[in-house]
């Protein structure tokens, strides 16, 4: 692989796959993965962590890619959007928003489904107004809050009684 001057390789696991790239060290997690790698499922929607949109999970946790210098996720795991589904089936949560309509333009759906899964993952109390507090981070333009707060009851609730 050809570096340019101030360039570094670094090698990220995505999805579980590992992935090695030449990067300026200021480059963040977010143009690494869409333009270095072709991920394009988190967006790039404010680019100033204030919106959500490019939310990934580093090492299990959810994470503003647009925030996170790609170079410090050398040695975590990396998962995006993509790598969310397993052996071609959906995730719940990915089924969900589509059964609740928790999506209308769709910008902001896959920063909305990281940041639902890893709601649900790390044990936050998953009443509706805890759901709302930790989703405040991931903005919808076409204001789709109801719909998407249904889709994570609906997981949730299918959690709670054994079924996926």
């Amino acid at each position: 692989m050809v570096r340019g001057p101030g360039e570094v390789r670094v090698t990220l696991s995505v999805n579980g796959q590992p992935r090695t790239i030449a990067i300026e060290p200021r480059v963040s997690l977010l143009d690494a993965l869409r333009e270095r790698m072709g991920l394009t499922g988190a967006k790039k929607g404010c680019n100033q962590g204030a919106c959500g949109a490019c939310t990934v999970w580093v090492d299990g946790r959810a994470v503003l890619a647009c925030l996170t210098l790609a170079v410090g996720c050398e040695a975590r795991e990396v998962t995006t959007i993509e790598g969310l589904s397993t052996g071609g089936e959906l995730h719940p949560m990915q089924s969900a928003f589509i059964e609740r309509d928790a999506f209308q333009c769709g910008y902001c759906t896959p920063g909305q489904i990281m940041s639902a899964v890893a709601f649900l993952a790390e044990g936050h109390e998953p009443d509706d107004a805890h759901i709302r507090e930790w989703m405040s981070g991931n903005l919808c333009r076409c204001a789709a809050y109801p719909h998407i707060r249904a889709a994570i009851r609906q997981v949730r609730d299918a959690n709670s009684t054994g079924a996926s």
